[in-house]
């Protein structure tokens, strides 16, 4: 059973159902979101790649747990990596999700119709990133927001392997919930592999971490308590990569959206410029968690692991020296230092953790993968010295000042393809 304290800056909303029948609490968890719904409409935005439509083992159950759910009013798929035909045959596959009470659309990210779009967007000087994640949830996000009926807007991926509704109906009450006073929501949950019986989410348990309470000593210590509280704030989140959260509209049209693999700390930045802590939560979404995996790819900084640790590495630098942290090559040396003896002493942690439960725990690997990501630390360093573009494409807020008219053509644009498609 899951504990119940609150710890941190942010409220942590436990998986205490876990201790009475699990069924009477999901049928009673979405007689309630029934209810909100009556009130306010929910969005789900699924970024998905057209890839993930050939692992029907894993999108199938996603898609039909999603189906049989009476409290979501829209469902907007982002689809990435697809031409005409294909995004034609995801439009047949996810129309299953499309009923009298529930809109479904999906924005082919590299339809002409889109690209059009982030073209006027781009003559503004406005960036727009670059094709990923982060570009694809922004520029749905934009559609959403445009029409204008979404309330509560949740978001997860699309390679869970452990989907159920639960997750689903978790995920969304925190900020659905009018008593709540809640405009942002975390999931969180472990990560522990069934078939190997051992720990996953390296990045998060041996790089974010154990760097994150390194860099909030280490600002105590130097007397910069802004950047400290940041740190605290952040270190208040169980799983900080998680990709699943539900935030609320007024949120929504202001936040700035990373596309690149900072898009997760990025945005749990955003939301601490925006918000007071109370609006904060995180939620205990499932037992487990399971998803693809990405290799380390330690020779190349383009690929796996070794870049998403160097771009988070990179905003977390870059929000230092922008809130007045000066670093130099002295800094980094001791900060990389500092943050890899955390790491062991973490390490050292999940070590006893593993061994208790009768997991697999590979000690020499885990310390290797944090010799690598203190490696990957000062290569984030090398990438951000001098003047560096940022990261983020502006809020949608900030678009409307330049394109008035930006929501009519993403509009036209979307409902034009999916009328193509049909």
């Amino acid at each position: 059973m899951a504990d119940f304290h609150q710890e941190g800056m942010v409220t942590t909303l436990h998986a205490l159902y876990e201790a009475f029948d699990r069924d009477v609490y999901l049928e009673e968890l979405e007689k309630k979101l029934v209810g909100y719904a009556r009130h306010q409409n929910i969005a789900l935005l699924l970024p998905c790649l057209y890839s993930e439509l050939q692992n029907p083992d894993v999108l199938d159950p996603i898609v039909d747990s999603i189906s049989r759910v009476d409290y979501i009013a829209s469902v907007v798929v982002a689809l990435g990596g697809a031409n005409h035909e294909q995004f034609q045959e995801a439009c047949r596959y996810f129309s299953r999700l499309r009923t009298d009470r529930r809109d479904l659309k999906l924005v082919w990210i590299e339809g002409p119709g889109i690209q059009e779009v982030l073209d006027r967007i781009r003559e503004k000087d406005i960036t727009t990133g670059v094709a990923g994640k982060g570009q694809s949830v922004w520029i749905s996000l934009g559609y959403i927001l445009g029409i204008d009926k979404a309330d509560v807007i949740a978001l997860h991926d699309c390679d869970i392997v452990t989907y159920d509704r639960l997750l689903l109906g978790r995920l969304i009450e925190p900020v659905v919930n009018p008593n709540n006073d809640i405009e942002f929501c975390k999931g969180y949950y472990a990560r522990i592999s069934p078939t190997e019986r051992a720990m996953k989410g390296r990045v998060t348990r041996l790089f974010v971490v154990p760097f994150v309470d390194a860099m909030q000593k280490i600002m105590r210590e130097r007397g910069f308590h802004d950047l400290e509280k940041f740190y605290s704030y952040h270190r208040s989140f169980n799983y900080p990569l998680a990709g699943e959260f539900s935030f609320s509209n007024h949120l929504a049209r202001g936040l700035n959206i990373a596309y690149d693999w900072g898009l997760e700390v990025s945005t749990l930045s955003e939301v601490y410029s925006k918000l007071i802590n109370k609006k904060i939560a995180q939620v205990d979404l499932a037992p487990n968690y399971e998803h693809k995996h990405q290799e380390m790819s330690q020779q190349d900084s383009q690929r796996g692991l070794h870049r998403m640790v160097v771009d988070i590495a990179k905003f977390y630098l870059n929000y230092m020296r922008a809130h007045g942290f000066s670093l130099d090559d002295a800094i980094i040396d001791m900060i990389l230092h500092t943050y890899y003896q955390n790491a062991l002493n973490f390490i050292k942690s999940y070590s006893d953790d593993a061994e208790v439960n009768n997991l697999f725990y590979d000690r020499y690997r885990e310390e290797q993968a944090a010799h690598f990501f203190r490696g990957f630390l000062w290569t984030a360093w090398e990438q951000s010295k001098g003047p560096q573009l940022s990261t983020q494409i502006p809020s949608w807020n900030r678009v409307l000042y330049s394109l008035p008219d930006i929501y009519e053509h993403l509009k036209y644009v979307v409902n034009r393809d999916n009328g193509e498609a049909e």
